[in-house]
């Protein structure tokens, strides 16, 4: 991970400071830098977002309105893809059981699935439908940094049939690009 990149990092810092226990940093690779094998410039991203799994019931979507705000200030997005690992069932909570669900991680396709099905649910008024559609050229990343690293660049609609094989995967939705950025991108377009 990034070292202190999220406020739970540096808030451990603090406890440790605070409590006079002494701590090292120790810089490692992370997606957050590793993205960069996209072929776009890391200082032409915004915010990070997280896409969550959803659930029958839960269908959160906040992260979509920092997507098009990282557009419209024509910034690229990092979207970090959901990662379930020792989670419970609901199930064996209620009858009091520890039991845990085999790991579950997003695909680049059932993140655009999901992105695609916010798209089609927003009232056509409540965004720029030039910002995102179904037609938007995203990339995809799968395991970044592995001898078997794969990038593909795609119209978000397509993504649902492409197989970027085992995790982990991430998505990028590209703000404004740089001329060598879109030279790059051409290196990873998936042909359909």
């Amino acid at each position: 991970v990034d070292t202190n990149r999220a406020t739970t990092h540096t808030d451990l810092i603090l406890r440790a400071h605070q409590k006079g226990v002494r701590h090292r940093l120790i810089h490692n690779a992370s997606i957050i830098n590793a993205c960069g094998a996209s072929g776009l410039q890391l200082y032409n991203f915004g915010e990070i977002v997280s896409i969550p799994f959803w659930t029958d019931s839960w269908k959160p979507n906040s992260f979509f309105d920092k997507i098009c705000s990282n557009l419209k200030s024509g910034l690229h997005t990092l979207c970090l893809l959901d990662i379930k690992v020792k989670e419970q069932s609901m199930e064996a909570m209620m009858k009091g059981k520890v039991v845990y669900e085999p790991p579950r991680y997003m695909s680049a396709n059932i993140a655009s699935k999901q992105l695609l099905e916010i798209i089609q649910s927003k009232p056509v008024d409540s965004f720029p439908s030039d910002l995102i559609n179904e037609n938007s050229v995203i990339i995809a990343l799968a395991r970044i940094g592995c001898d078997d690293q794969t990038i593909k660049t795609c119209q978000l609609r397509h993504m649902l049939d492409i197989d970027m094989g085992q995790p982990l995967h991430s998505l990028i939705i590209p703000g404004k690009l740089h001329p060598i950025e879109t030279e790059m991108m051409a290196i990873f377009a998936h042909s359909v």
